[in-house]
């Protein structure tokens, strides 16, 4: 069998009838076959995927053009923007010669290209449309996550949502969630948790502290209204998918926050869309960069939730391409789940770096015409160990490819022009500016103004909210539990029915 012999019979297990996101060109012996086309079905990718590999090889090329190609097809995506220089696809690439040559090489007719971007951020201090969630909406397991609790403070965070969530107090911000803490510690609150188990002052310490530091790495940006609505993640423009770009450029000062995030929006994704069954091409693609951060230290429960989103997710017509260094990063249950890997090259330097490399020779179907050890760790930049769904559901060949170029511009367009774009999004008047609502911390303040206390077992009326409210200051809890007036607060919200929230998998606020 010749080379392009061996080329053509890869390439033909990636012949489609229908639409397809055009990968590259097979390779042998370090030759592409222009001709020996490598590509996923769009019909096949809400079946999810893995884009893999060490820094250094390729890995946020091939997810802008997976997003080029997605866009262009009219799906949306969301992609989180971790080092900063996918905003290019805002703009045309810049056209070059060895850009010319890696065209023709995979058969890949280049035109420059832009395509409609949304710029996001987690929170009010980034350059994109800031984006929120309200400590409610978040629930207790992410919130859990978030804090590094363990069993038993996750149980305890748990109780305080689920008497919040009966009481319809809303927990909007930090400093609300803050508040019925203290409150549910006092003498006074502690009645009221007799029916749904105590609150010990260890655990709701621990949280607190937790909290404390949340805010001091920036999180009370990002917990708050008005909370974003996942529907402004499925837009079109001119007949593109817009793709949501989400700045994470200071992921390390807060990567489990941004990790969970980005599950509490698959989560949000999965409770608000309508099922779609057999669809030939995807409502959104959401890709999960730096993957590994949400599975590092997460409890078997989590663990578990997170594997029943990802395969239920698919019939609300939405992919999931999980992008992290090693597959081993994730857990089996939810690579199992995971029918497109593009695995860049993997270095192998150290026992455990082999051991790595070892297994994730076994998530791949054996094949004749490479060693797939070798090919793992001599892979060119730009180039990948793919293998996908076909249309008919079966595993394609392993294909040793050469990736196209993007069609936009790689690398970024600068701060300054992420931000006017921004500033010029029709969601910036929808989110720029913070929002904060009457909830559980304000109510409480309004209490503690008020002259006398109202009737035993009655609402107390409505205060006027103070135009400039100071942030909670240590012992201020301790103090109003002292005015009669807020104990006949909570006493009269302990005798509402019906009130309480409906929670999702993930303990996120369901509608």
């Amino acid at each position: 069998m010749t080379d392009n012999s061996a080329a053509q019979q890869i390439a033909s297990g990636y012949d489609t009838g229908g639409a397809a996101v055009e990968l590259g060109a097979v390779v042998i012996d370090n030759e592409a076959d222009a001709g020996a086309a490598v590509r996923i079905p769009l019909a096949t990718l809400n079946r999810h995927g893995l884009v893999a590999g060490a820094t250094g090889t390729g890995k946020t090329k091939t997810l802008q053009l997976l997003a080029e190609q997605l866009s262009e097809a009219g799906v949306p995506v969301v992609l989180a923007d971790v080092k900063g220089d996918l905003s290019g696809l805002a703009r045309p690439g810049e056209g070059g010669d060895k850009l010319s040559a890696r065209a023709q090489d995979v058969g890949d007719d280049w035109q420059a290209s832009s395509y409609p971007t949304q710029f996001l951020s987690l929170g009010t201090s980034g350059r994109g449309v800031p984006i929120r969630a309200s400590i409610t909406s978040f629930g207790p397991l992410l919130l859990s996550k978030v804090l590094g609790l363990n069993a038993t403070q996750e149980s305890t965070l748990g109780l305080i949502f689920h008497w919040a969530d009966q009481r319809g107090l809303a927990l909007l911000d930090t400093k609300d969630l803050r508040s019925v803490i203290q409150y549910l510690t006092s003498d006074e609150g502690k009645e009221d948790l007799k029916g749904i188990g105590g609150v010990s002052a260890a655990s709701a310490g621990v949280i607190l502290r937790a909290l404390a530091n949340l805010e001091a790495q920036g999180g009370d940006e990002f917990f708050g209204e008005p909370e974003l609505d996942v529907a402004d993640l499925l837009r079109q423009v001119e007949g593109k998918g817009v793709v949501n770009l989400l700045e994470l450029d200071d992921v390390q000062a807060n990567p489990v926050l941004f990790s969970t995030f980005l599950m509490w929006l698959l989560a949000e994704l999965f409770e608000e869309l309508p099922e779609a069954g057999d669809l030939d091409r995807p409502k959104l693609v959401f890709f999960f960069d730096e993957a590994h951060l949400l599975f590092n230290d997460a409890s078997k429960a989590f663990l578990d939730r997170i594997e029943q989103t990802v395969k239920l997710i698919r019939s609300k017509g939405v992919g999931v391409f999980f992008c992290t260094q090693l597959p081993t990063d994730l857990p089996n249950p939810v690579l199992s789940q995971l029918g497109a890997r593009v695995q860049h090259a993997i270095r192998a330097f150290t026992p455990e770096d082999q051991k790595a490399l070892a297994r994730a020779v076994k998530t791949y179907p054996t094949t004749e015409h490479y060693q797939l050890d070798q090919a793992l760790t001599t892979l060119g930049i730009g180039e990948a160990i793919v293998t996908v769904l076909s249309e008919t559901g079966a595993p394609t060949p392993v294909a040793w490819t050469r990736l196209r170029p993007p069609r936009s511009l790689m690398g970024s367009i600068g701060e300054d022009a992420v931000r006017e774009a921004a500033r010029s999004s029709d969601l910036h008047a929808k989110y720029a500016e913070t929002i904060d609502r009457e909830s559980a911390y304000e109510k409480l303040a309004q209490k503690v103004a008020e002259p006398a206390s109202p009737p035993e077992g009655a609402a107390a009326p409505e205060g006027e909210v103070p135009e400039q409210r100071e942030r909670e200051e240590a012992g201020m809890f301790q103090k109003a539990m002292e005015n009669p007036a807020v104990r006949s607060f909570f006493r009269s919200a302990a005798s509402a029915v019906g009130r309480e929230v409906t929670r999702g998998l993930f303990g996120n606020r369901r509608r």
